[in-house]
């Protein structure tokens, strides 16, 4: 591992499962993903205590809280009057985060949009009401989730890029 300081890495593994949790955490409405993110890249900083840990914390802070403003300039339509389920936003959360890694970084948007078109059109059937579902369902909370996630997988990706390249 590039950085070597105080963690072990069973310590590691554990910051990087509520950076996880986290992640999933930013497609489900209600629920903080963005500060459990930021509250392991906390812990890992404060355990650590390097320069390059103090400063992936300053732009994981900056990066997040940007991220608050810019969601509280996107309007939020009623959840419930787009029929959208918990595990349909869980299922392209998780198509989200697997093209983020794939295609890095840009891969996040055609993962997440692919994983909540296939999860609707098993649901319904058909292309066009898959279609019409997603055009709904993004328009209602999907591009809010979509830009945590973002946010959420960018501070996670540094912090991956940290550990390995160092």
């Amino acid at each position: 591992m590039g950085i070597s300081g105080a963690m072990g890495p069973w310590q590691l593994l554990l910051v990087g499962a509520v950076m996880l949790l986290g992640l999933f955490g930013a497609v489900l409405p209600g629920v903080p993903g963005p500060l459990v993110v930021w509250a392991a890249v906390f812990w890992w900083a404060m355990t650590e205590q390097g320069a390059t840990a103090w400063w992936l914390l300053v732009g994981a802070t900056a990066l997040l809280l940007v991220n608050q403003a810019v969601q509280m300039l996107i309007p939020v339509r009623v959840r419930h009057s787009t029929d959208v389920r918990r595990r349909a936003l869980l299922f392209a959360g998780g198509t989200g985060i697997a093209g983020f890694f794939l295609v890095p970084v840009v891969g996040v948007v055609p993962g997440f949009l692919g994983g909540l078109y296939g999860w609707e059109r098993r649901r319904l059937g058909s292309r066009r009401a898959a279609r019409a579902s997603v055009r709904t369902v993004m328009r209602a909370i999907g591009w809010k989730l979509l830009i945590g996630l973002t946010a959420c997988l960018l501070v996670t990706g540094a912090w991956a890029g940290l550990l390995i390249w160092g």
